[in-house]
């Protein structure tokens, strides 16, 4: 009887902690879904770590796309790529694809990227540009350069990649084309759905 007792009791404290586990999980995603949502990083009116508003639940729900996890859906809003998570509709990722692309167009896209983001944080090779994010703002150029020599890498919560196949701003002999993309996620947040 004994036995049967401390059976019963291992095993509901077992189930408590795994509710827990589950609990705590679940309030550290949704802390960070916070915290990545309050940098409003936005692109076509969809916003990093946010809610999908009802007119775009629409237009999730008229163009879905096959997604690559359980715990998430994805659709495009004309070339623009959106992956969310099903159970809070919360966006975890946007991006564009350009096929095909000139050096002109790839210039005008990183323009726009210039004008919405500001100054990206690294420049890499004339074909990767990069904004990061911290908990409370963008990281710049120098502050990343500080904390690289001093072998401390900044929390980086977000992320903007725009990556080409192409040189951006060194001229190109011929008239060349390539793919090119910009990317924004959030590397914590994609852990959560990796675990």
């Amino acid at each position: 009887m004994e036995k049967i007792l401390k059976k019963n009791i291992y095993g509901i404290c077992t189930g408590i902690l795994i509710l827990l586990s589950g609990l705590a999980h679940a309030n550290g995603l949704n802390t960070l879904f916070d915290q990545v949502e309050k940098l409003r990083i936005e692109r076509q009116g969809y916003v990093l770590g946010a809610i999908l508003n009802q007119e775009q639940m629409k237009t999730a729900a008229a163009n879905s796309v096959d997604a690559a996890s359980n715990d998430t859906f994805k659709f495009k809003d004309d070339n623009v790529h959106v992956v969310a998570q099903k159970t809070s509709n919360r966006v975890l990722v946007i991006y564009e694809i350009f096929e095909d692309a000139t050096q002109q167009k790839i210039q005008d896209l990183i323009g726009d990227l210039y004008m919405n983001f500001d100054e990206p944080t690294i420049l890499a090779h004339d074909k990767v540009v990069y904004w990061a994010y911290g908990e409370k703002k963008k990281i710049t150029a120098a502050e990343f350069d500080t904390a690289r020599q001093n072998k401390k890498i900044p929390g980086i919560i977000a992320t903007i990649k725009f990556i080409s196949d192409i040189n951006i701003m060194e001229k190109v002999k011929d008239v060349a084309t390539g793919q090119a993309y910009y990317i924004i996620s959030s590397d914590p947040l994609l852990e959560f759905f990796q675990k």
